[in-house]
C-alpha cells in the first residue's frame, strides 16, 4: 500500500472535519465537535495560520490526518502540540498512523523545537503502547484540565 503524507490544503478540510467527527465518535463524545468547515478555513489558511495539518492519502483518498500547532513551555521553549492524530477506522493497523507520527517528528525536528506534546485518552490502550515503543513517555501523574465557553462565561460572571 502506497501512503502519501503531504500538507492538507483548503479542499482537504471537509475531509479534515469528517475525520475529526470519526475520533469524537470513536472517544464516546459524538456530539462534542463544534467546529465548521469554515472555521478550518479561517483559522488554518488565514494571515496568521493558527495550526498545520498533514493528510495521509491512499489512492488519492484522505484517510487520517494530523493536526498540529506551536506553543510555548517557561521550561523548554517552543514546542509543537500534536492536537489529533486521527486515521480511519479501516485503515488502522496499516501503517498510516505511524506515517502521520513520524511526519510530526520530522516537522517538529526541521522546527527545532525542544519539545512534542499531546494527550491521549487512558483507555486508549493501543495507542498508549505505540507512542511508549516510540520512545515518548506517557506522564500518567498529570491531569487536563480545561474550561469550556460556558465555564468561562460563568466564572467571569460570578462577581
Amino acid at each position: 500500500m502506497d501512503i502519501q503524507i503531504r500538507n492538507a490544503n483548503k479542499a482537504d478540510m471537509p475531509a479534515v472535519l469528517e475525520l475529526i467527527v470519526e475520533l469524537a465518535v470513536f472517544e464516546k463524545e459524538p456530539d462534542a465537535v463544534k467546529i465548521t468547515v469554515d472555521d478550518l478555513w479561517s483559522q488554518g489558511f488565514g494571515e496568521q495560520p493558527q495550526f498545520r495539518c498533514f493528510v495521509a492519502e491512499v489512492d488519492s483518498e484522505i484517510v487520517g490526518m494530523a493536526l498540529v500547532y506551536f506553543r510555548f513551555s517557561t521550561w523548554v521553549g517552543r514546542t509543537v502540540h500534536l492536537e489529533d492524530l486521527v486515521v480511519k477506522e479501516s485503515m488502522r493497523g496499516k501503517g498510516v498512523g505511524d506515517a502521520l507520527y513520524r511526519r510530526v517528528m520530522q516537522y517538529a525536528k526541521d522546527e527545532g523545537v525542544n519539545r512534542v506534546n499531546w494527550m491521549v485518552i487512558g483507555w486508549n490502550e493501543g495507542a498508549i503502547r505505540f507512542y511508549e515503543r516510540s520512545g515518548a513517555e506517557v506522564m500518567k501523574e498529570w491531569w487536563q484540565v480545561e474550561m469550556d465557553k460556558d465555564g468561562l462565561n460563568n466564572y467571569l460572571n460570578e462577581k
